[in-house]
């Protein structure tokens, strides 16, 4: 049976489906991928021939998720709080809320983070992390945001994902790993290996 990788926040320009498309990428010499676009937009599944090596699937696709002939599932959730979502939860593995380092984004997780735990209570082996992503250079509030991060019921992850041209166009091109940009592939990476730990710890 796939695990399956679950992307979340109810609040939009957060980054969801840029870092559903890296991870994916990053899995793929490793595993069978689909990575399921679940936003009725279809943002990523309207670039699926960019990116032919990826099994990219619509939301249509949604209530056969379990059954994909698949080693990793990534799901790309739509920028708002879909009533799919607890069952979408119930279904995942790991459920990955990025966020970035403001106030208002801060704020704005709770209902997601609600979501989870709620979650949990039915399904004990979901594992859950923030990370925070789209980091400005030196930004003085990364530091208060990520206490503030922590104080809540789901892991603050270690990696930090900085706000790079080359991110934000990957999903243009080919992907963060194969452009000129060695730092986002890393941070890229390191954020991989990390979901892959959580996922693995007992």
């Amino acid at each position: 049976m796939a695990k399956i990788i679950t992307i979340a926040h109810q609040k939009g320009g957060v980054g969801k489906s840029t870092l559903a498309i890296n991870l994916a990428l990053c899995f793929q010499d490793q595993l069978s991928i689909a990575l399921v676009d679940t936003d009725l937009q279809g943002s990523l599944y309207h670039i699926k021939e960019d990116f032919p090596e990826l099994s990219i699937i619509g939301p249509d696709k949604l209530t056969a998720i379990q059954q994909l002939d698949h080693d990793l599932v990534i799901v790309d959730t739509p920028p708002y709080l879909s009533n799919k979502l607890p069952e979408l939860f119930l279904h995942s593995d790991f459920i990955l809320v990025p966020t970035k380092a403001g106030f208002f984004d801060v704020m704005a997780i709770r209902s997601t983070l609600a979501l989870i735990k709620e979650a949990q209570t039915q399904a004990p082996h979901l594992k859950a992390g923030i990370v925070l992503n789209m980091i400005k250079p030196r930004s003085g509030l990364t530091k208060d945001i990520a206490a503030l991060l922590e104080s809540m019921e789901v892991p603050l992850l270690k990696t930090r994902v900085h706000d790079r041209v080359s991110i934000a166009r990957s999903a243009m091109t080919t992907g963060i790993l194969n452009g000129g940009d060695p730092k986002a592939a890393a941070e890229i990476m390191a954020l991989a290996e990390e979901v892959v730990e959580h996922i693995s710890a007992g």
